[in-house]
């Protein structure tokens, strides 16, 4: 473990922010770095308590363009963005979780699968938009700078058009839940994606009626959040096992 990883009061703005070193030429302000950090602290898994207003078409504008601007590997931009508001769409959906969530909570022995199956998983129904996020993998032609050795770099630049959709979103007050609890090959069927086209993220997002101060499975006792200090490395892996 590095020692001074292991109390990072600095990443929120505590005393750490505030020193005497000379600021950098491209550096945000305290305000803005504020700002930020407190998008990505605050970022909550939203499931179920959506409000039913619809979302102002500039707000999404806004949301939309955050995660088209997200960084991608020789800049393929391998996303796509599926507005979903169709009940019928939704609910067919819905009915794709539902038998994915019965076969999920299987794999657990009491007393976790009743813990498993009292949590509200979901948000498909109740949340006013559904955006399903794609990838596309022969975007940018059959030759993308960087990704000949690492063809996953799709997926993971898609990854990355989330992050910044979901942030973007809380900045703007609104929740977002992402569905995992699905089939693949079922969701392409509803969604009429073309063969080679992958769906990597559902998400479910509207104006929530609270944010939760902390992650809802770390508030029932799921998992905890892992210390800071017990995942930074120094040079190799190795590391871990001498400190």
């Amino acid at each position: 473990m590095i020692e001074k990883y292991r109390h990072p009061f600095w990443i929120v703005g505590g005393g750490g922010m505030r020193n005497n070193r000379k600021k950098a030429r491209h550096e945000f302000s305290r305000g803005e770095k504020s700002g930020l950090y407190k998008a990505i602290l605050k970022r909550r898994d939203v499931r179920g308590q959506f409000e039913p207003h619809p979302i102002p078409d500039s707000i999404l504008a806004r949301i939309l363009n955050a995660a088209h601007h997200a960084g991608s590997v020789g800049f393929m931009q391998p996303w796509n963005f599926i507005l979903i508001k169709d009940e019928q769409v939704k609910r067919q959906v819905k009915a794709v979780f539902e038998k994915a969530n019965t076969t999920a909570a299987q794999v657990y022995e009491e007393p976790l699968r009743s813990k498993y199956l009292s949590m509200k998983l979901e948000g498909v129904l109740e949340a006013p938009l559904n955006i399903c996020v794609t990838c596309d993998p022969t975007r940018g032609g059959p030759h993308v700078l960087g990704r000949h050795t690492i063809p996953q770099t799709d997926i993971y630049s898609t990854c990355c058009a989330i992050q910044n959709l979901w942030l973007a979103a809380r900045v703007e007050g609104l929740g977002v839940g992402w569905v995992s609890i699905l089939s693949r090959e079922r969701l392409k069927e509803i969604l009429r994606l073309p063969p080679h086209v992958s769906p990597v993220a559902y998400l479910c997002i509207g104006y929530p009626e609270r944010f939760e101060p902390m992650p809802e499975l770390e508030k029932v006792g799921w998992l905890k959040r892992l210390p800071l200090g017990e995942i930074v490395l120094s040079e190799t892996w190795d590391e871990k096992d001498e400190a």
